[in-house]
């Protein structure tokens, strides 16, 4: 109910919801692995309570309009998500991020929906500027930034410890004015 087709495959963008927090957690034990290799959300949604609490902060982040999460499905299955970590509409920016468990990889499924995220805040929300915060070993996730025609900005040299690790990270971003709804990238 409520979901917006992401295509031809079964795929769509649809709400996720505390309610859901089951069928969450069993997605990201799913993905625990592969997920977490550059998200510490497996590190977050550890159990049940864990994971309504995290969806619970989301909706509480939609009701006062400072973000929002959107889960990915792939014939009827939660796969994946996008989110809007932050969401600042006087200040006109975001900042959009997402995951994926492995069965669902390689099919687009997050540029496609990131594409939608990201079209909403623009053309519904107004915000200006949309930033895609990556580590700069994620490969698969600077691809969607590019895809989604978003310029590299900066690398943030060892900005942050992650299991034991300082990692760099890169900030993507595209303004209102580039943004042609990710087809071809920024301006084309």
């Amino acid at each position: 109910m409520f979901a917006t087709s992401l295509g031809s495959d079964g795929a769509e963008l649809c709400p996720l919801q505390p309610w859901q927090a089951e069928e969450f957690l069993a997605h990201v034990n799913r993905g625990r692995e592969f997920i977490g290799r550059f998200n510490g959300l497996p590190d977050v949604v550890t159990d049940l309570p864990a994971a309504r609490s995290f969806l619970t902060a989301y909706a509480g982040k939609e009701a006062a309009d400072v973000g929002l999460i959107r889960g990915i499905r792939l014939d009827g299955t939660l796969v994946g998500a996008v989110i809007l970590r932050r969401m600042d509409v006087a200040q006109g920016t975001a900042e959009a991020g997402c995951w994926l468990e492995p069965a669902a990889v390689g099919r687009g499924l997050v540029t496609r929906a990131a594409r939608l995220l990201i079209d909403w805040a623009i053309r519904e929300r107004g915000i200006h500027r949309v930033e895609w915060w990556v580590s700069a070993g994620n490969a698969p996730s600077i691809a969607v930034a590019g895809r989604l025609g978003m310029r590299k900005e900066a690398v943030l040299r060892e900005s942050y410890p992650y299991r034991g690790e300082r990692h760099d990270e890169e900030i993507w971003s595209v303004l209102a004015p580039e943004w042609t709804g990710g087809a071809g990238g920024a301006g084309g």
